[in-house]
């Protein structure tokens, strides 16, 4: 039994309002927002009031909706005219167990997150959406199911696939994985994020 929405602190500060004031300035309602991210209006709304902490898949979903990234749904704003971003240890953000952080400019037409799985995660999440998506795994192992198939990805593979493809992530091992990941932000009325059932149980 999940525990209540009530009294979930907002470990993302900042993120909830954010999400509210893109959805107003874009001129959309909520239940057009909710719909178009495969998300009920009530889940959508917990969501805009800090009620529920969003998963780093409906954080890209809601990005592509309103057109912007991740990176400024969390108010990160590096520099815009510096073209480096510096490596060293991974102090990221998180979302629903996911850990990234930005390895690329912002205001770009590609967003780069370097991201940690945690195991098993989304494994009965799918996704579809319009664009393109790059992995590289630099550790441990990734499971990605690609429409019908399935592939297991070992550390130096990568996958790049349209987006449109129906497709899942999930780390193999315990201890999880990391990866580089990069996808285009084409804007599309249409632009939506399909989840599993489990992810509105959330």
């Amino acid at each position: 039994m999940n525990p209540p929405d009530e009294g979930v602190p907002d470990e993302l500060p900042g993120v909830a309002p954010r999400l509210r004031d893109l959805r107003r300035d874009r001129g959309l309602t909520l239940e057009t927002a909710a719909g178009r991210a495969g998300l009920s209006p009530a889940h959508l709304s917990r969501l805009e009031t800090g009620r529920r902490q969003p998963s780093l898949p409906m954080l890209l979903g809601l990005a592509r909706i309103y057109g912007t990234t991740v990176s400024e749904l969390l108010g990160e704003q590096p520099p815009e005219r510096d073209a480096i971003v510096r490596g060293g240890g991974f102090e990221g953000a998180e979302a629903d167990g996911w850990m990234y952080r930005q390895a690329g400019g912002s205001g770009r037409a590609m967003q780069a997150l370097r991201v940690r799985v945690p195991y098993g995660a989304q494994g009965d999440l799918v996704r579809v959406h319009p664009g393109e998506e790059w992995l590289y795994v630099l550790e441990g192992r990734l499971r990605i199911g690609l429409g019908d198939t399935v592939h297991d990805l070992e550390p130096g593979d990568s996958a790049h696939f349209d987006s449109l493809t129906p497709h899942r992530i999930a780390a193999v091992d315990r201890c999880g994985a990391e990866l580089l990941f990069v996808h285009s932000l084409l804007q599309s009325p249409a632009a939506e994020l399909c989840l599993g059932n489990a992810l509105h149980a959330r």
